[in-house]
């Protein structure tokens, strides 16, 4: 394909004239991505084909193929080292299913934000179509998919417990985390004449062992756990038999995921056996030292065009609209909430980009024909996190806590947003810019620590409405999310609104709610929306909870047990019930009346009905009940 002079850079190859326009006869490495082929460091198999060629390889790209035959999958060739396999951006699953496991009416990752661009399972079926294609070629699974059930896991959407996924995707190498670093390592010694085979001591790496080397792990004569050198995780077959093992499992797996003390992990199924090596050391900050380094700043100053491939002429990508002027500042988050993935797959150590990187990346916007000086977001998984780290590396090694601000912010971390504050008057000193919003929702139990931030962020990046997201009221409810009390969002809001009302601007935060969370009963999302209805609060948004491989909140979901504490938790997990919590945060909307009404009244909280001021919802009006009766003799 000849590429029009518009783009800076040649677009990984997709087709084998693209190979030959660059003169290769074989690629090096073709990754296969379940997402639209956009060119911008947000795609994650995009940004590791992009890193992986400005490392020397020669890299192609199969975008969203046809996987009801192996045929898409030699469009390119064979491959000389290996397959990287990925379902995308987000799990394939979550990706199609509502939490009401409906199907969703818009793919945002794929052209048109079509549906049905991509299989379920996709990390699944890709990888096997992979090995239909070439049976000799190494397959590498990465991507949050994989990374996210690299063990036996719980399955929301066929409601069971599921095995590994290299089981089943016919995989010879698992990368989990962020992909960087191992991906490097492996590709270069296998460059180097080292079979797949031998590749077994990678950070970030697992991968699948037999019952004798299995048996190894077992028989580890050390008589505590803390003494051994693998930790041997409850079997598949013992997690499938016992909810409590399956706790006792997640346990486990989450203390072993600082990097600094981490050690290897190692899970029976059947006569066969998963091995993880320790998480991949972090990315480090800026450029980066050494002649092993892999830095942030290096991912971002990749030749990136940051558009969608011209295959896909006028359909756009949904997620690229979204993020195509935006800047990412820093990976990571050590928030640990119990229902998030972000801290298993991009770790707790926050990695953060250089200033002068983030200023390289915003003129590179300017460039940008259909920029006009406006930046969507200024941020990351958390607005707020950039450059904040423990006081010393020593004892971060040797942490195991799994969140460094709860029950409260930990003593040894460095709140100061100063670098923050500075980049953040830097990005808006550049010529050409006109606005830059901060869209990432800010980690509010931090920001009231530095009422400078507050201030900066009320006077110059909040276009009206800022993203808080307390997600509770509850006490009992927010302990096993791992927020901050709603006392410190309070806080908050009163600092951002004094902030906003000194500059002069009538602002207002949007507050994030969770509903059907563990923990949540009927009682709790009663009180959550007579605190709204006392607050003026309206959500338009509201989370139903989803139980997501790996997560800690998802192992409460399926066990009802609390996984770090192992004791009771209560859990909504009738779809019925889901949808009446949902409906007590939506008590103002009249869609949503008849549900909160049988919420209140499942709740004991008949006083709540009616028309007085203390009231959440009216009572049933002539017009509903005819409706109401119409329903009901249809159903019969």
């Amino acid at each position: 394909m000849a590429f029009p002079a518009r783009y800076a850079h040649p677009f990984l190859p997709t087709t084998r004239a693209d190979m030959e326009a660059r003169g290769w006869e074989q690629l090096d490495i073709i990754i296969v991505s379940g997402d639209a082929y956009v060119d911008h460091p947000a795609f994650g198999p995009v940004l590791i084909a992009r890193f992986l060629e400005g490392r020397g390889f020669k890299v192609g790209l199969i975008a969203q193929p046809d996987w009801h035959s192996a045929e898409p999958f030699k469009v390119l060739g064979k491959p000389r080292l290996f397959f990287g396999v990925a379902a995308g951006n987000l799990d394939s699953m979550l990706n199609r299913l509502t939490a009401q496991k409906k199907n969703r009416s818009e793919d945002q990752y794929s052209p048109g934000g079509r549906t049905n661009c991509r299989p379920d399972r996709a990390t699944i079926v890709y990888g096997q179509r992979c090995r239909e294609a070439y049976p000799d070629v190494p397959i590498i699974l990465g991507g949050i998919e994989a990374s996210l059930r690299r063990i036996a896991h719980y399955d929301y959407w066929s409601d069971k417990l599921r095995r590994s996924i290299l089981f089943d995707a016919k995989a010879d190498l698992l990368i989990f985390g962020m992909g960087e670093r191992p991906v490097w390592e492996v590709a270069d010694r296998m460059n180097r004449g080292e079979s797949i085979e031998q590749i077994r001591d990678v950070r970030g790496t697992a991968y699948l062992i037999n019952d004798a080397e299995m048996k190894r792990h077992e028989a580890d004569p050390a008589k505590r756990a803390a003494d051994r050198k693998t930790v041997v995780l409850p079997s598949f077959e013992e997690v499938l038999a016992d909810k409590s093992a399956f706790a006792v499992m997640t346990r486990d797996f989450q203390m072993e995921t600082n990097p600094g003390n981490a050690r290897p992990l190692a899970q029976r199924h059947g006569n066969r056996a998963i091995f993880m090596n320790p998480p991949a050391l972090p990315l480090e900050d800026g450029v980066g030292s050494g002649a092993d380094a892999v830095a942030m700043d290096e991912m971002y100053d990749l030749p990136f065009n940051r558009v969608p491939h011209p295959m896909y002429k006028n359909e756009g990508i949904p997620a690229y609209e979204t993020v195509k002027h935006s800047v990412v500042l820093m990976r990571g988050c050590f928030g640990g909430c119990t229902f998030c993935s972000i801290t298993e797959h991009e770790g707790r150590v926050i990695q953060s980009r250089s200033a002068e990187s983030v200023l390289r990346e915003v003129r590179a916007l300017r460039r940008m024909g259909d920029f006009r000086g406006t930046i969507t977001d200024l941020g990351g998984p958390t607005a707020n996190m950039y450059k904040l780290k423990c006081k010393s590396e020593d004892i971060e090694k040797k942490c195991r806590k799994l969140s460094c601000v709860h029950p409260g912010v930990c003593e040894n971390l460095q709140t100061d947003h100063g670098p923050l504050i500075d980049l953040m008057r830097e990005v808006r000193q550049e010529e050409g810019i006109k606005h830059v919003f901060i869209a990432s929702g800010v980690r509010y139990d931090l920001a009231e620590r530095s009422p400078e931030y507050v201030k900066e962020l009320a006077a110059h990046h909040v276009g009206g409405q800022l993203s808080v997201a307390p997600e509770h009221v509850s006490p009992r409810v927010l302990e096993k999310m791992k927020k901050p009390g709603i006392e410190s969002f309070e806080r908050f809001q009163t600092m951002f609104a004094c902030a906003s009302e000194e500059a002069g601007k009538e602002q207002y935060d949007i507050p994030y709610f969770i509903s059907g969370h563990p923990g949540s009963t009927l009682e709790d999302m009663v009180d959550l929306a007579l605190w709204l209805k006392k607050n003026g609060k309206r959500p338009r948004q509201v989370q139903d909870f989803i139980p997501t491989p790996m997560a800690v909140a998802t192992t409460m979901y399926y066990t009802g047990i609390d996984p770090l504490k192992m004791e009771p938790v209560y859990t909504a997990r009738g779809l019925r019930e889901k949808r009446l919590q949902k409906a007590l945060l939506l008590y103002w909307n009249p869609e949503h009346w008849p549900m909160a009404r049988e919420a209140l009244e499942l709740a004991g909280r008949k006083d709540l009905i009616g028309r007085g001021p203390s009231a959440l919802v009216p009572p049933e009006s002539a017009g509903e009940a005819d409706r109401r009766r119409r329903e009901e003799r249809r159903a019969r």
